[in-house]
């Protein structure tokens, strides 16, 4: 934060990144173009901070994946990770494109049906639902629980016993896999706190296919976001399809396999696996299986569709060699991934003039009162004054959705595009709304 450029290699050229994202292009007017909309006028129209999402290329993305599993000739449901971006734009966008939902509350739950997803394509995940979220899921008759521990698998029995219904499950399984990601989003190690060891499963298993009030259909694993190899996957499929094959000879019925999601996008210098590869993994180690599989996309699909608009508030010099701080109206709690995960994301100017000056290293920084309110540390960009505008980039994942409301800053305007067209899918909230749901206790009211 602020401190000397140890490597101004590690950040790469505004040409550098335009090549790695041919959807963004500066226009014969040096403006920056957003999948073809000018997104100066965009931040003009509806001020800074502001998210924008491309539509167009959402559904380009959710039909390359559909792709690459047609063109292996295996069948996959998909299941769109709604934890990633619930706007019900992006919702009802990839229903109409044929995806399903993947949810982990209750409210996400609510939210994927408002959006008009069928409760039979939707696949309930994640540790710690509470006995209502249960009853919400059973009674919805959602396509499947994923049930996370041995506590859980009972308390469904339970609730399913006395429901009267009998619910699709599959047990999620913690395979020992370590996906090689960042510490906070790894899923799928020993000691992290999701699935059932999978030394327990089979017996959790055998179980949960013997109950009456179950429908027991299957495995499920998920082992990280942000995943940038083949080998984690391939592992993790190896060992599902070990655990099919046992479970069958024990005479176990499996006829459906999860296998999560997690594939990772670029937002440095990573190189993700291609999805080619990705369906690859999963089609030789399931599909001779003979089982329905699904999978958990987020951040693959909806990450690079979103951008974080802003503009600088103000730069505070710092003498050499430290950078200069750039102080933005963008914060941490609207972007919280550098802040949880010093997560990187690319930065472009709003309008190509800028990369005619010289280039130096910066510091954007937020309003916010915290010291860890960076966006982006050290950064090679030109020369930026007040009034400039920026665009962050792969924000659509992990952006918006996270967003909060701290420091009294009401939550960012979200903006949708497509083929020029520029919608606002949610209005900037205004301050009287942070605070129009308290109440005072009779004990204040008086004065």
């Amino acid at each position: 934060m602020g401190q000397k450029h140890p490597m101004p290699n590690l950040s790469p050229s505004l040409s550098e990144i335009l090549q790695s994202r041919p959807w963004l292009r500066y226009d014969s007017d040096a403006a920056l173009l957003f999948d073809g909309v000018r997104l100066h006028d965009v931040a003009a129209q509806y001020d800074t901070p502001c998210w924008v999402f491309s539509a167009s290329m959402l559904r380009a993305r959710a039909r390359a994946l559909k792709a690459a599993f047609s063109d292996r000739g295996q069948p996959i449901s998909i299941h769109y990770a709604v934890k990633a971006n619930d706007h019900r734009a992006t919702l009802t966008i990839l229903r109409r494109e044929g995806f399903g939902a993947d949810v982990v509350s209750g409210g996400e739950l609510r939210k994927a049906i408002a959006a008009g997803m069928a409760p039979s394509d939707i696949v309930f995940s994640g540790v710690g639902k509470t006995d209502a979220e249960l009853t919400l899921a059973i009674q919805t008759e959602i396509g499947v629980i994923n049930v996370e521990s041995r506590e859980e698998l009972h308390r469904l029995i339970t609730l399913a016993t006395h429901l009267g219904k009998r619910p699709k499950v599959a047990l999620r399984v913690n395979p020992h896999i370590d996906a090689g990601t960042h510490d906070k989003i790894s899923t799928g190690r020993e000691g992290d706190k999701f699935g059932v060891d999978w030394r327990e499963a089979p017996a959790l298993s055998r179980m949960a296919a013997k109950d009456p009030h179950l429908d027991f259909i299957g495995l499920a694993a998920h082992i990280g976001s942000q995943i940038t190899s083949i080998a984690p996957f391939e592992a993790a499929c190896q060992r599902l399809a070990g655990m099919v094959t046992d479970l069958r000879a024990d005479g176990v019925p499996v006829s459906h396999v999860d296998c999560g999601g997690g594939l990772g996008i670029r937002y440095h210098q990573e190189s993700p696996p291609d999805i080619a590869d990705y369906a690859q993994a999963i089609v030789r180690h399931l599909g001779p299986l003979n089982v329905a599989i699904s999978i958990e996309p987020g951040r693959w699909l909806s990450g690079p569709t979103g951008i974080l608009l802003t503009r600088v508030i103000d730069v505070k010099a710092q003498p050499a060699p430290r950078s200069d701080f750039v102080f933005i109206d963008a914060a941490m709690n609207d972007l919280a991934r550098p802040a949880l995960y010093a997560a990187w994301h690319d930065v472009l100017p709003l309008h190509a003039r800028a990369t005619q000056r010289p280039e130096k290293a910066q510091t954007l920084a937020g309003p916010v009162c915290e010291t860890g309110d960076i966006l982006a540390t050290d950064r090679i960009l030109p020369p930026l004054s007040r009034g400039d505008m920026l665009a962050i980039l792969d924000t659509g994942a992990y952006g918006a959705v996270m967003s909060s409301t701290y420091n009294a800053r009401p939550l960012a305007a979200q903006i949708m595009i497509e083929d020029g067209k520029i919608a606002e899918i949610r209005p900037r909230q205004t301050l009287e709304a942070l605070w129009e749901a308290e109440r005072l206790p009779d004990w204040l009211k008086a004065e």
